[in-house]
């Protein structure tokens, strides 16, 4: 059986094994190596513990095993990871779903950055691109990505 729950700092190992797992896997497809470093800095221990100490991040359990996570902050999603094993079941939509529940208690619309490797997921969810960010890396890599939005109340 899956479920989602919020995460524990017990949980941030399992946490951290699903974001590195999941950036040096998947990311290699889309992005040079200076992004995919970044990635995994990005997603370090502290950062997950800061995301578990916020109340807003959540692991989705398929047979004990912590396979995905999400977190959000205010209307902006600002992660959902699967592992790669575990992609193709429909978790990273489960996932989106719940935290698109907690956003549209307090907001309209929920926006997020969307990776290269994701924006077809989000797009097949109702999200439009509503802008281009661009990140300035070392050896003058620039990490592109989409800058998404659904709006979750119709007037």
């Amino acid at each position: 059986m899956v479920k989602y729950v919020t995460a524990t700092s017990d949980m941030a190992d399992a946490i951290y094994n699903v974001l590195h797992t999941t950036i040096k896997m998947i990311y290699p497809n889309y992005y040079p190596k200076e992004v995919v470093d970044f990635f995994c800095r990005h997603h370090s221990k502290e950062h997950i513990l800061d995301g578990i100490s916020s109340g807003n991040m959540g692991v989705l359990i398929d047979e004990n095993v912590i396979v995905g996570t999400g977190c959000y902050d205010a209307n902006h999603i600002t992660g959902v990871y699967v592992l790669p094993s575990y992609q193709q079941k429909g978790y990273g939509s489960y996932i989106i779903s719940y935290l698109e529940e907690q956003i549209i208690k307090n907001h309209d619309a929920v926006i997020l950055d969307a990776s290269l490797s994701a924006v077809c997921l989000y797009e097949r969810r109702g999200y439009k691109t509503v802008g281009h960010g661009v990140y300035e890396l070392e050896n003058n890599v620039k990490l592109v990505y989409e800058i998404m939005e659904k709006k979750l109340k119709v007037d």
